[in-house]
């Protein structure tokens, strides 16, 4: 049964550890069903690399993203007795020339890219999730003199949910990647003291269901910090309000964090009220973006798999 949408690997990602080949033996050695393999795509200005990519030409990051698709279909091809692999991407908007970008990609590529996690990492084109410190530079590009702080965390959350509406909008990516990363360094806060941000997640939410896409329970949220997972329980509220599906992820940045703190996932989405979980499956007919992939329903109490009862 168990399943992620969205990892990656030391040796496309420097931020994270290890080789692909080894997340994914750790995927099978943990007995993982289904797997997504998502690296990040290329950003094409020098000014978005993080320091430990500054002395990468930006060809290498394009070069490197290639490498991942090679490595990812070989993985999938020779581990196809032992694990289901999807092979996809996380995607970046930092401005829009990375969707047209990313447009160009995806046409490229064909159906090398079998599914996209949709993902915002950066509001004003700022990263939002990289240290606290720059968390902050990007809230104060909010800031003046008359505008108070609730108005200037407002407009920074309305901000980050208009960039994730246009990205689902253009691409319609079948998994919508922690889906409140806005609040990474404020866990504690909760948007129905935002009434404008209320609203643009709200009708995110309703987009998104709209078309098909999966809602992502996020572990790695636990490794940041939280009590809860991504999203945390008022926005889980509102999905399954808006009728909703959701479907696990561990975001792990190398092996060691390949199925990290899904014991605590479990326990959160029965506290939360998730009844039902699903996963993606390579499908024969196209979906609302033309990939073939659909969503499946697990069969049972999700929550009853024998997966749990090992402990981790």
């Amino acid at each position: 049964m168990p399943h992620s949408h969205h990892s990656h690997s030391g040796q496309f990602c420097k931020h994270a550890a290890g080789t692909l080949e080894q997340v994914v033996q750790e995927a099978i050695h943990q007995g993982f069903e289904t797997f997504g393999l998502t690296e990040h795509v290329p950003r094409y200005r020098t000014t978005d690399l993080y320091p430990e990519e500054v002395d990468m030409p930006l060809e290498a990051l394009i070069s490197q993203f290639n490498a991942f698709l090679d490595e990812a279909h070989r993985l999938k091809a020779h581990y196809a007795g032992q694990i289901n692999l999807l092979v996809g991407l996380e995607t970046e908007y930092i401005t829009p020339s990375d969707l047209d970008k990313l447009s160009d990609l995806l046409h490229s590529a064909g159906s090398r890219i079998e599914y996209l996690v949709g993902s915002v990492h950066h509001v004003n084109t700022i990263p939002i999730d990289f240290d606290r410190d720059t968390f902050h530079k990007s809230l104060d590009s909010f800031s003046s003199p008359s505008v108070s702080d609730h108005d200037q965390m407002e407009a920074f959350l309305c901000s980050y949910f208009d960039a994730q509406f246009v990205l689902m909008q253009r691409f319609r990516p079948e998994i919508i990647g922690h889906f409140d990363l806005c609040r990474l360094y404020n866990p504690a806060l909760r948007f129905s003291e935002y009434p404008a941000a209320l609203d643009k997640l709200t009708r995110n939410i309703q987009f998104a269901t709209s078309y098909g896409a999966l809602f992502e329970l996020n572990a790695a949220a636990f490794r940041k910090g939280w009590d809860d997972a991504y999203p945390g329980e008022d926005v889980v509220k509102v999905i399954l309000q808006n009728d909703g599906r959701f479907a696990l992820s561990d975001d792990s940045h190398g092996p060691h964090a390949v199925g990290l703190n899904y014991h605590r996932l479990v326990e959160y989405g029965r506290r939360v009220g998730i009844t039902e979980l699903w996963v993606l499956r390579i499908s024969s007919s196209p979906n609302a973006a033309g990939r073939n992939v659909c969503p499946q329903r697990l069969e049972g109490q999700w929550w009853e798999y024998q997966f749990w009862k090992g402990g981790e």
